[in-house]
């Protein structure tokens, strides 16, 4: 790309770059042409993003920009952006400022009135939304849980309250007290997934009822190895009005029938019918 883009008649730019979750096929075009030419690269792991990065001839500095040492770097990568540098954001793996401090330094110049540009890319929020097909329209993204204490139960009681989708991580040695938990508040038949490894050789998508994915879990028979996004299931809104609840019980049910007629056992016709609308089996089978 030869020289390195520096603002000569201004501030520099933010470049907010999504990279790889696993597979680096999925680094778009612009990701690296922007690496390639911007004078400075913030990463959450500068060893992992110079895998990226040592292509380039010459490649760009690269400083570290993590949570332990964001409140340090915060004003050394504004007072860059100050003197015209351009700066390209990059975490670890996916798209900056999601359960990383990225969002600090974009806020942060913005408020400098700096010029923040997104070069979309890989995300384990929406790999895990798309490929699961129960968070509905409307989701919310809880991140990871705290470990224990009376945030964690609030959380997940919030969880188990709310109608909407709900996506979020966990790591490996703690994904089977995390679904046991989430089981025991939003029952065992609310619908359920756990991601694992996205888009690495070793994928693995598990779509169940979360007490079924909590006993899986708890005896291996789901690896607790890997990055993992879980996915709660859609619940009917708790405004909606009795009519359309029942409107939309009768929609569910209808469509049992019609996998049942086509030679589908019951049971796993409801089964099926209750991942795809939320409803649990409990209510489809009492209807």
């Amino acid at each position: 790309m030869g020289e390195r883009s520096i603002s000569t008649d201004g501030p520099g730019r933010l470049f907010v770059i999504g990279t790889p979750i696993g597979n680096l096929g999925d680094l778009t075009q612009r990701a690296l042409d922007t690496l390639a030419a911007v004078s400075l690269v913030a990463a959450e792991d500068t060893r992992l993003t110079r895998r990226l990065t040592s292509r380039f001839a010459p490649a760009p500095r690269l400083v570290s920009f993590h949570a332990r040492n964001a409140a340090r770097r915060l004003p050394e990568l504004l007072a860059h952006l100050r003197g015209g540098g351009d700066l390209a954001l990059v975490t670890d793996a996916g798209t900056p400022g999601v359960s990383d401090p990225g969002a600090d330094l974009v806020a942060a110049w913005i408020a400098q009135g700096g010029r923040v540009v997104p070069v979309p890319g890989p995300s384990a929020v929406t790999a895990a939304i798309s490929a699961t097909g129960i968070a509905g329209p409307r989701w919310v993204f809880e991140g990871f849980l705290p470990r224990k204490g009376g945030e964690r139960r609030e959380r997940i009681s919030a969880a188990a309250a709310d109608g909407r989708g709900m996506v979020l991580f966990e790591a490996p040695d703690r994904l089977a007290a995390t679904l046991a938990d989430l089981a025991a508040a939003c029952g065992a038949d609310r619908p359920a997934a756990v991601c694992r490894e996205l888009t690495k050789l070793h994928e693995e998508i598990v779509v169940a009822p979360i007490g079924e994915l909590a006993e899986r879990s708890a005896s291996g028979g789901i690896a607790a190895r890997g990055e993992i996004v879980i996915v709660l299931a859609a619940t009917r809104s708790p405004a909606m009005a009795p009519g359309e609840a029942a409107d939309e019980l009768a929609v569910a049910r209808a469509e049992v029938d019609r996998l049942v007629a086509g030679g589908i056992g019951r049971a796993e016709a409801a089964r099926r019918v209750s991942r795809s609308s939320g409803l649990s089996r409990r209510r489809l089978y009492r209807a």
